[in-house]
């Protein structure tokens, strides 16, 4: 069901106050989950520490985390296609022992989690519920067991391809290009073991980064809801990594969910433009401040910060996402869609949403919008569960 649409002359004084008095208590009370979290491949394997401040370095830091309000993490497992055979697996190997060694020195924070049943023990105990999902199929490698050792190392997802493609499905990057990618569209055989293996361990599909003809594949072949862990809404903004509204609808009849990314790119059709005219109009500037080390995110808050006019109007509004959310449940319903913020893989998010500390303002901005507590806990991580408790293997029935 839409969320019902408040004229601005009906919104009166007490409306507004009372969605500003009540948002902080809705958030609190909602699961919030986050589907993509780029931490591990992007701050905590360049030295960096999630366990200090790192405003400014990164959006992603225990203490944000918390003050965001943020229930349940899943930790994004990278590598591009630069990692080959033999270097993808063990990468990702790797990034799951720096989140274990992490819940491990925060026991009263974090909390390793792989079922649903152990989300919510760690939710109830006011931990943050961590779980994994690798970004790539390249880094199972062509090899089904790794696949399954993966499972077993608590990884819940596999985003099927990342921008490259694999040996047996296309990406959306590859899909749209105008010349150069020879494969056949779409999944292969392997790829349609890839899909039914998935739907056997319980591991979700995450279709974020597949070409479309990789999507509708799935589609027929899963017999579980899949999952798209951080893209948007393609009629808002036509991008190749956001999903068209007949994606949208099929997704929604599959049962699964749409969590949208916060980056600008993903949100705004004409942020492109307007942050390349501001990057080329301080351009020398920026140089500057590369010489002396300054990483891009520093750099951004810098210019910003000295610039205030120029940038108030680079990234877009937290509407816009808004805007993002309305769509998928005017098309599929308000059960069909999340939050995937995909924060420390981007470089740019709505003005307000500037790191993981700032999640409340998605449930005022809901609020505000009209939608209703039980809709926004839906949206907030509900929905997410649901999927999750979908894919769940079903026990053997003892004989």
């Amino acid at each position: 069901m839409k969320a019902p649409f408040f004229p601005v002359a009906a919104l009166s004084f007490g409306f507004l106050f009372s969605c500003s008095s009540s948002y902080q208590t809705i958030h609190q009370k909602a699961v919030l989950v986050d589907t993509h979290n780029d931490v591990l491949s992007q701050v905590i394997f360049e030295g960096l520490s999630v366990e200090q401040d790192l405003t400014g370095k990164a959006h992603t830091d225990l203490q944000r985390m918390k003050e965001g309000g943020l229930d349940v993490q899943v930790f994004a497992v990278f590598s591009d296609e630069t990692y080959g055979p033999g270097r993808a697996f063990k990468f990702a190997n790797q990034q799951i022992d720096s989140l274990e060694a992490l819940a491990r020195r925060n026991p009263d924070k974090l909390q390793m989690v792989y079922s649903p049943a152990q989300m919510r023990e760690a939710v109830k105990a006011k931990k943050i519920a961590s779980l994994t999902g690798v970004e790539g199929g390249h880094m199972i490698e062509d090899n089904l067991d790794n696949l399954n050792h993966l499972y077993g190392r608590g990884v819940r997802y596999l985003t099927l391809t990342w921008n490259n493609s694999t040996s047996w499905a296309s990406s959306a990057a590859d899909e749209t290009k105008t010349s150069g990618f020879t494969q056949k569209k779409g999944l292969n055989d392997f790829g349609k073991q890839v899909v039914r293996r998935m739907n056997d361990i319980g591991m979700l599909v995450d279709l974020s980064h597949v070409g479309e003809q990789t999507f509708w594949d799935v589609l027929a072949t899963t017999t579980k809801p899949v999952l798209v862990s951080h893209s948007c809404a393609a009629a808002l903004c036509p991008h190749p990594r956001n999903l068209k509204d007949d994606q949208i609808k099929a997704l929604g009849k599959n049962g699964g969910v749409l969590h949208l990314n916060f980056f600008s790119e993903f949100l705004d059709p004409g942020y492109s433009q307007r942050i390349k005219g501001f990057i080329s109009k301080h351009e020398a500037e920026i140089s500057e401040l590369q010489k002396k080390g300054m990483g891009g995110m520093a750099i951004r808050e810098a210019l910003f910060k000295k610039y205030p006019e120029e940038s108030k109007n680079v990234n877009p509004p937290i509407s816009l996402l808004i805007d993002h959310i309305d769509h998928v449940v005017k098309l599929a319903g308000v059960d069909h869609v999340g939050l995937g913020s995909d924060y420390d893989g981007i470089s740019s998010a709505p003005a307000g949403l500037e790191d993981v500390s700032t999640y409340p303002l998605i449930t005022k901005a809901l609020l505000e919008r009209g939608y209703k507590k039980k809709d926004i806990e839906k949206i907030l991580g509900g929905n997410f569960i649901r999927v999750w408790e979908a894919n769940e293997p079903k026990p053997v029935a003892k004989k």
